[in-house]
């Protein structure tokens, strides 16, 4: 069978999903497959892995229809306990707590398990109209200057204009690409890696023993769930069996604490620490997000975010080049969303070699900003949330006006009419809002121009 679509997407992940659900929200042809034969049910499926997500995800969420169910079942992160068996010898947040603000709706690091995450972006994206497929490897592909001809384990050909891999850090479509993945491993920073039930811990602390000469465990209880992760620091050359009873043997001989029992072992794996980033996000029609062009040490809580940052970024610009837009407008992609993921590694970096549980305004993801590149005409910053006065007298919030597919432009002339482009929902802010007459709003919440001249505004219309 040979079929056509717009966007072939590879891997299933948080990425991938926030992808499919931007792309379906925009009306474009798109297809997600899933090497896994079936999706994430639960923790026995696929493990809490990317459980911290950072405020500007969620603004992102909150624009993609999602927000809602994460926000009922996620909770702050918990205090840190870490004890010498019995005795504690520090206590503290990762995080500090932060009250919502009017810039700021969503001010706190949640708890929220990957699956879970995974489950409601499904979720939306069947609501649509979508759906994973599931046991559909990629097999193969190959592109030309029309498009790209995917095969698939089901023995499929699918033929799309363009596709993107949400692969995974081991992705065959980097490799098959032959893009280098630059960075290093670091075999001596190993761990294993475990969703757990436990008997006789609460759940209102991240419990973390240290054990001078044998290593750290740490428990952490997943948010919306009666499980627990479980982190095992691991000696080089050490590689223990993936049971309930080596961890149980790990976890006790760790806290030296009787009482604290495993009771079931639904996930697990064992982690080495990875710092890459990928030459190259882009070749010809394919494209690559997510672990697939970076992957991250745990640390700060950066991995799954950034991915689906890059996923916000990406849908939009391949929905307005299938529209007409022109090809470079993709080019964008890899020139805003790279030097993003350089800066992040170097932070989740810092954090690993000073051994920090430091988190704060710097991994929250809002501070990022795409300013001084090519779609960047003084702008590029996210914009905040608020209330905003109109010049009819009522008073709206921007990030009511910003939700959804459009560009929003601020100003008190009408959008201007440009053949072929993109849709934009104007309103007129009783002042000026940024100083500047007009202010234009990409669909991802940055400033895309603000200027007072009409014709700079067409002009910029004109590309996007």
């Amino acid at each position: 069978m040979h079929d056509n679509t717009d966007v072939l997407i590879v891997g299933a992940g948080p990425t991938g999903l926030t992808l499919a659900v931007d792309l379906a929200r925009r009306g474009v042809a798109c297809r997600i497959v899933e090497r896994a034969p079936g999706p994430a049910a639960g923790a026995k499926a696929t493990g809490s892995k990317g459980k911290g997500l950072q405020p500007r995800t969620q603004e992102i969420f909150d624009d993609l229809g999602v927000i809602g169910p994460i926000l009922a079942a996620a909770t702050p992160y918990p205090p840190l306990r870490v004890r010498i068996g019995r005795v504690p010898i520090w206590q503290a947040r990762m995080h500090r707590s932060a009250e919502a603000t009017d810039a700021v709706p969503y001010p706190a690091v949640l708890m929220h398990p990957q699956w879970r995450t995974e489950a409601v972006l499904r979720e939306r994206l069947a609501e649509l109209g979508g759906r994973v497929e599931q046991g559909a490897a990629l097999t193969g592909f190959e592109q030309d200057a029309d498009g790209v001809t995917a095969g698939l384990g089901t023995g499929e050909t699918v033929r799309a204009r363009h596709l993107v891999a949400a692969d995974g850090g081991r992705s065959t479509v980097r490799k098959a690409l032959g893009i280098g993945f630059t960075g290093e491993t670091r075999e001596e920073q190993r761990m294993a890696l475990g969703d757990v039930r436990a008997e006789g811990l609460d759940r209102d602390h991240i419990h973390v023993w240290v054990r001078p000469g044998k290593g750290m465990v740490a428990l952490y209880p997943m948010a919306g769930t009666d499980t627990f992760q479980m982190l095992a620091s691991l000696k080089p050359g050490v590689t223990p069996e993936q049971t309930l009873s080596q961890y149980q043997r790990i976890l006790a001989e760790r806290s030296m604490v009787r009482g604290v029992r495993l009771t079931e072992l639904l996930w697990s794996s064992l982690y080495r620490v990875n710092v890459r980033l990928a030459d190259r996000y882009r070749s010809g029609r394919v494209f690559l997000a997510g672990d697939a062009v970076h992957v991250h040490p745990p640390t700060g809580g950066q991995g799954l975010n950034t991915g689906v940052q890059d996923a916000y970024n990406l849908g939009w610009k391949l929905a307005r080049v299938l529209a007409g837009a022109p090809e470079r407008l993709l080019d964008t992609y890899e020139e805003e969303r790279r030097p993003v993921a350089a800066r992040v590694l170097g932070l989740s970096v810092d954090l690993l070699d000073k051994k920090s549980y430091k988190r704060d305004e710097d991994t929250y993801q809002l501070s990022l900003s795409y300013r001084g590149g090519s779609l960047a005409r003084r702008g590029g910053d996210r914009v905040p949330d608020g209330p905003l006065p109109l010049a009819d007298g009522t008073r709206a919030r921007v990030f009511d006006l910003l939700r959804g597919p459009h560009f929003t432009l601020l100003s008190p002339d009408p959008a201007p009419r440009v053949p072929g482009g993109p849709e934009v929902r104007a309103y007129a802010p009783a002042e000026p809002y940024g100083g500047e007459r007009h202010t234009l709003v990409r669909p991802d919440g940055y400033v895309g121009i603000s200027t007072s001249s009409a014709d700079e505004l067409a002009a910029y219309l004109d590309m996007v």
